[in-house]
């Protein structure tokens, strides 16, 4: 997932308490604590090594997405530890597992995605990511720069604590370590969540609810943030092929030059937010993040290459910047004599917390994160939980994991010199374990 969310402790406290307030008595009942609360805390506590070694162990062994062989064999092996029964080669390479409470209750999934990202680590720790692999046919470096590794050590924790008390539970916990969410290349999809839905994952048996976080950085350590509705853009990616005809660069008359056509419609495609979109509804981004053509100095291209994102959070929205980005395309290249070929792939849907359930489950979040819970601006970055929270309602939260003494110099997530305070583990951990029990207790009553 890229984006970060822009952090105020005033602007947060405040959106809370006003949720809270319109919450009212309602809430109240759902303030108590599952009946394994203490319990479950306990054997949190009990594993925080356990915590740390692994997500050591993930981070210095990083693979990119539908590649996560050795990463789901460790998760495997550490799941049977637990005494439960995984399944692997989901959706290529994901693991699900379920905890079977001892008497009936509701189906819930908690998610954790496994993959890490073709990025070279520049972070000096002793259990830096070495590792390499071929992406886009290049050897690069590979490295958990968006924090994976963290969620799938905290699922784990969270799972060997509630594993330990299964028998005390209601209904039934459905583990989902999830490949491929930073996406593989066109070939392998669909991919990730999307394809572990397809597989069935919510259906046997039938999640009502879902729950995942991320870790952030920029945000302090052990901070929770959520937000009722859409919190995460739909991402979808564009490719435009602009085709003129080669010449010499000293007779630019003889020919169509690509790359003056595709400088007017990067400029052009610019308008489409600024001059068109009706941002007071929501916001959008038309992104060119690469723009290709060209080997020597005095030679004018048949051929130039233009591969951007677009950001929205509304449907309709999405249609219309994609007309608009083919029409604007079209309508340049034409005025210039070229001709133009324009692919736009849908990508990954807006990740929407489903209100009924984000007020639900609301206070729980703040019993296990006193005074540490933020309500959340929308985020422009994309997350494919978002097939899950499609498919049933679902709550994503982030978990700020860096120090507040390194705020002003933190790097952002997907950056090679990401770093995570593990301090903020033990938070993510127990705000899935405490959620998860909290819900089936509620609603076996």
């Amino acid at each position: 997932m890229i984006g970060l969310p822009t952090y105020s402790r005033a602007a947060g406290r405040l959106a809370a308490c006003a949720l809270l307030g319109a919450l009212g008595a309602a809430r109240a009942s759902a303030l108590e604590p599952s009946p394994v609360a203490a319990r479950l805390d306990a054997a949190l506590s009990a594993n925080r090594e356990a915590l740390v070694e692994w997500r050591r162990h993930i981070h210095r062994n990083p693979e990119l997405g539908n590649r996560e062989v050795e990463t789901a064999k460790f998760i495997a092996e550490r799941l049977r530890s637990f005494g439960l029964e995984p399944r692997t080669g989901v959706a290529k390479t994901g693991v699900v597992a379920v905890i079977e409470g001892g008497r009936p209750g509701p189906v819930i999934a908690l998610r954790a995605d496994m993959d890490a990202l073709p990025v070279t680590e520049e972070v000096d720790v002793p259990f830096a990511s070495r590792a390499t692999a071929t992406w886009e046919e290049r050897t690069v470096g590979v490295m958990h720069a968006c924090g994976h590794d963290a969620h799938v050590a905290i699922l784990l924790d969270a799972a060997k604590a509630l594993a330990s008390i299964r028998k005390e539970l209601p209904g039934k916990i459905v583990l989902l370590f999830q490949p491929a969410e930073e996406s593989v290349p066109v070939a392998e999809q669909p991919a990730g969540a999307e394809l572990m839905v397809k597989e069935g994952v919510l259906d046997d048996p039938r999640v009502e609810a879902v729950f995942g976080l991320h870790v952030f950085a920029q945000v302090p350590s052990g901070i929770v943030g959520y937000r009722v509705g859409p919190l995460l853009a739909a991402a979808d990616r564009f490719e435009i092929v602009v085709q003129g005809r080669q010449t010499h660069g000293s007779k630019p008359w003889a020919g169509i030059d690509p790359i003056v056509v595709g400088s007017e419609i990067v400029t052009a495609l610019q308008t489409i937010v600024s001059r068109t979109l009706d941002v007071t509804h929501e916001p959008a981004v038309v992104t060119v993040g690469q723009f290709e053509s060209g080997v020597r100095n005095n030679i004018i291209p048949d051929r130039a290459r233009l591969v951007g994102t677009i950001r929205t959070f509304d449907e309709k929205m999405r249609d219309d910047v994609h007309a608009r980005v083919r029409r604007i395309a079209e309508s340049v290249a034409a005025a210039h004599g070229a001709t133009v070929q324009v692919a736009i792939e849908r990508g990954y849907p807006v990740t929407a917390n489903d209100a009924a359930l984000t007020k639900r489950m609301l206070p729980s979040i703040e019993r296990v994160a006193p005074g540490r819970v933020r309500e959340l601006p929308k985020i422009t970055g994309a997350e494919d939980f978002s097939f899950f929270a499609n498919k049933v309602p679902g709550l994503f939260l982030t978990v700020g994991v860096t120090p507040p003494d390194r705020m002003a110099s933190a790097a952002s997530n997907h950056s090679p010199r990401f770093f995570v305070d593990e301090g903020a583990l033990p938070t993510g951990s127990r705000v899935l374990a405490h959620i998860a029990a909290d819900y089936l207790f509620a609603g076996a009553r």
